[in-house]
């Protein structure tokens, strides 16, 4: 039996790139709404108004859309959000990727019949997972690009839920929906799609307080771009719904050359005649388009010494080679080995060239483009070795001529500066202008045709009418002939004359999939205009049909308060403290004992590698304490376990950090207890009604995310039960959690933990920024990363409203604070809390002990509240 093709999904960032997509051949197109609540708000993005001529278009070609209301969204917002999303769900869109779960809860109380797909932003990651999503109406799961095959064949076989899975283009270097960057350090937050792009930023690596010279390798957060080819086959066989090709804020070119390449890929993979050569010259146009270089990503596994390459944060194209010498406005080139991506190894030297690729898990390994010769008016840049250079040099060649094994590169005005070119430079071909003219022929063909299969059915008796059953894309029509059919001199009407002249769909969206005659009777007649005359009835019926998408109920009455109340009524009742409580976060013995010290009690113990987290417990319990543990962050297919080690320790209560978890400790047999369970920021609760469906399936309390500010968080306030909320009153925000080990990649040459040798136990790494800011980078039990800010955040002068307003739980995080450093941060505190000192003096004492002071954070007063857009 033949393999199920999976869906060729394409990004839409405008108009050309939507166009770009469905005449290459894309299955579905995805894009945002200028209104805002997406992804990508920098894309152009598409106007609501026109949101049903857009559907016209996207279904005429054969394809699907899917809009991204994939942000979350804050309590000011809510009732604009009800009305996108009836005006979405008027227009035909054939589904929402969603990110907020207050969206999914809005969406099926305004029309129950509009698909969900949960967004990658919404970190489902496991099977326990999914079945959360499930409980929200959700049909489809974008996965992690941290997942691999292997990973995503495991959650394959545990659920039934469509998987989509991204298969190209640029990577997030952190779990998507977990990345604080933007929020912690510009004020401008991934979570409501205004990403700062912090991972393409230059690092310094510090050792041990030592800072290492790694050379020109600066970027060491910006992994190269996902060409995810050699997972293809898996995913067919794993039966994946979707490949999803990210780009948004790239052009027409890019989308045509990614969709075009991917089709042919997928089509022949599915057909067993895959065909490598085609394959290795598509991956040359997706390079020439856009690429940073190409890898597996997370498909094949963890490799940490491929993924970041480390000298370049932007677009380069196709290694060319080497300068070997520059005259006049001449450049001799000469082709090198590919650029070195293996590990920096403590106290190693790089190595100039690589040894060899290290093997992946993936059959033909790294994605390889061919060679291409250079072409005059093809792009060229030179690697400047200058990490933050903006204008390297670089611009079209006019000339080239053979030269031995190289090429010699003439160039004209406008060119690059040669005087910053020197020999040993690498050479990247970065455009090509008949990528741009391919682009441009199929733009001006116009809309795609045939691509909606058709099927049709014919009846009828002589003397009775003929009659037509006509069905496309789950729409049906009917129509009869306005004479009798007779009997025939010739032939009649048998299914070649049939096939003739009702299937001649040219210039139509449709194609004839099927013809039935089983009911027509044989030997009759009926002239041939009236065949015409029934098809074109039957094709303007269901192309009026096939444009409006399907048939739903959308309830035009307002519905946010009844489906606010109605979450709300189902919160169980819970008294409030009367004093508010400290709550400590340690992550360290040390800073346990100034815990302990400190005659608090109840301490939240986030061990993150787990190791002696028994006997931090057990030390704990024996001084009086409640203890709560805080789970890992996210946790993929065949991690379970994780939550079961919890789960033996008995802990008072859970720290719940991811949706696997959530379901893990309520799906409890019946009489079995349960732990409290406690929701963390990671949840990314910013709004009433995500609040209470969670407080409704069962969590205690929610943590407030770190997107909010003042405003947005008491505007959540007014419609939620305070005492079921904490808040961060001192932490180091969690800005970025990532698959990717800097650990392994800057002291081993080991791909994953089973090779790296293990440095986190023997290191401590910090990653410092521009402004020399430190940012420390700590390892958890799954050998996942993340990366603290440096400058510690505090809410305390939000206390005395908080207190006023009923909050009762402030937690102070701790990273690597020292015992001593510990003790006076909680001495601080435990004296705001009791109103023995100002808010303004707790931060003045909590800043002495904090290497680089103590803000107010993602806790600011804003004079005008962030735009959705």
């Amino acid at each position: 039996m033949p393999s199920r093709r999976p869906e060729i999904l394409a990004p839409a960032g405008d108009l050309d790139s939507l166009r770009a997509a469905l005449a290459a051949g894309a299955d579905a197109v995805y894009f945002g709404l200028d209104e805002g609540f997406n992804a990508r708000a920098r894309a152009d993005n598409f106007s609501l108004e026109r949101l049903p001529e857009t559907m016209v278009l996207v279904h005429r070609a054969g394809a699907r859309a899917y809009v991204t209301l994939n942000t979350l969204v804050f309590e000011p917002e809510l009732p604009l959000v009800e009305r996108i999303l009836r005006r979405v769900a008027e227009s035909g869109v054939d589904a929402l990727i969603i990110q907020d779960p207050a969206i999914a809860l809005l969406a099926r109380a305004i029309c129950p019949q509009l698909e969900l797909h949960a967004s990658t932003q919404m970190t489902v990651s496991s099977a326990e997972g999914i079945r959360f999503a499930r409980g929200l109406g959700v049909t489809r799961v974008v996965v992690p690009r941290e997942l691999s095959t292997a990973e995503i064949r495991r959650l394959a076989s545990q659920t039934d839920m469509e998987l989509e899975v991204f298969i190209h283009g640029a990577l997030c270097m952190s779990w998507s929906g977990q990345c604080l960057t933007s929020e912690a350090w510009g004020g401008r937050s991934a979570n409501r799609g205004q990403c700062a792009q912090s991972c393409r930023l230059p690092y310094d690596l510090v050792v041990d307080h030592q800072t290492r010279d790694l050379g020109d390798v600066r970027y060491l957060l910006s992994p190269k771009d996902l060409a995810g080819v050699r997972a293809v086959p898996d995913l067919v066989d794993i039966g994946v719904h979707s490949l999803k090709i990210e780009g948004r804020l790239k052009g027409p070119q890019y989308v045509t050359t990614t969709v075009q390449g991917y089709r042919r890929w997928v089509d022949g993979v599915v057909a067993g005649k895959p065909d490598e050569r085609q394959l290795e010259k598509d991956l040359a146009d997706m390079s020439l388009t856009y690429s940073r270089g190409f890898s597996n990503g997370f498909l094949g596994g963890s490799d940490h010494q491929t993924l970041v390459e480390g000298r370049f944060p932007k677009h380069r194209g196709l290694y060319l080679g080497r300068v070997r010498s520059v005259s006049g406005k001449e450049v001799f080139v000469t082709p090198d080995e590919r650029p070195w991506t293996g590990g920096l190894g403590l106290g190693e030297q790089r190595p100039e060239a690589p040894s060899g690729p290290i093997a992946s898990p993936l059959p033909g390994g790294e994605p390889t483009p061919a060679a291409v010769d250079p072409r005059p008016g093809m792009g060229v840049v030179f690697d400047a070795n200058a990490p933050e250079d903006k204008h390297e040099p670089g611009g079209p060649i006019f000339r080239v001529e053979r030269k031995g094994q190289g090429w010699v590169l003439g160039f004209g005005h406008p060119g690059p500066d040669l005087g910053r070119v020197a020999p040993g430079q690498r050479v990247w071909l970065n455009s090509d202008p008949s990528l741009a003219r391919r682009t441009e022929g199929l733009l001006a063909h116009g809309e795609p045709e045939g691509r909606i299969p058709l099927t049709l059915k014919v009846s009828g008796a002589e003397g009775t009418p003929l009659r037509l059953h006509a069905s496309a894309w789950g729409h049906e029509c009917s129509a009869e002939s306005p004479t009798p059919l007779t009997a025939s001199r010739g032939k009649g009407l048998d299914e070649a004359l049939l096939k003739d002249k009702l299937g001649a769909f040219g210039g139509t969206p449709f194609t004839l999939a099927r013809l039935d005659c089983a009911e027509l009777a044989p030997g009759l007649h009926l002239p041939v205009s009236e065949l015409k005359a029934l098809r074109r009835d039957a094709v303007a019926e269901l192309t009026a049909a096939v444009e409006r998408g399907h048939q739903r109920t959308v309830v035009e009455t307002p519905v946010l308060e009844q489906v606010r109340a109605s979450l709300l009524a189902r919160v169980p009742e819970v008294a409030a403290e009367e004093t508010p409580r400290l709550l400590p976060m340690c992550r360290n013995d040390a800073q346990l004992e100034a815990v302990l010290a400190a005659g608090l009690r109840e301490v939240e113990l986030d061990w993150m590698e787990m190791v002696g987290l028994q006997r931090a417990v057990e030390r704990a319990r024996a001084a009086g304490l409640r203890v709560t543990i805080a789970t890992v962050r996210v946790q993929k297919p065949g991690e379970e376990g994780y939550d079961a080690r919890i789960d033996k320790l008995r802990p008072d209560a859970v720290l719940v950090r991811h949706w696997g978890a959530l379901m893990h400790f309520l799906e409890r047999p019946a009489g079995q207890p349960r732990p409290v369970l406690h929701g963390d920021f990671s949840l990314n609760v910013t709004n009433s009604l995500t609040a209470a469906h969670l407080l409704g399936l069962g969590l205690d309390t929610l943590t407030f995310s770190h997107d909010l500010d003042e405003t947005q968080l008491f505007s959540l306030l007014d419609h939620t039960p305070a005492h079921r909320f904490a808040v961060a009153l001192h932490h180091h925000i969690a800005t970025f959690h990532t698959e990717h080990c800097v650990y392994s990649h800057t002291l081993s040459n080991g791909r994953d933990f089973k090779s790296c040798g293990r440095p986190c136990e023997k290191h401590q790494i910090s990653l410092r920024d521009r402004i020399g800011l430190e940012h420390p980078v700590i390892v958890d039990v799954g050998c996942r990363n993340t990366v603290f800010n440096a400058q510690a955040q505090s809410a305390a002068s939000l206390v005395p409203k908080l207190l006023e307003r009923g909050v009762r739980r402030f937690r102070v995080e701790f990273v690597r604070e020292s015992q001593e450093e510990a003790t006076r941060v909680l001495g601080a505190y435990q004296e705001l809390l009791a109103g023995r000192i100002s808010p303004a003096e707790a931060v003045r004492r909590t800043a002495v002990h904090e290497q680089f002071g103590v803000t107010r954070g993602t806790m600011k007063v804003l004079s005008t509240p962030p735009s959705a857009h």
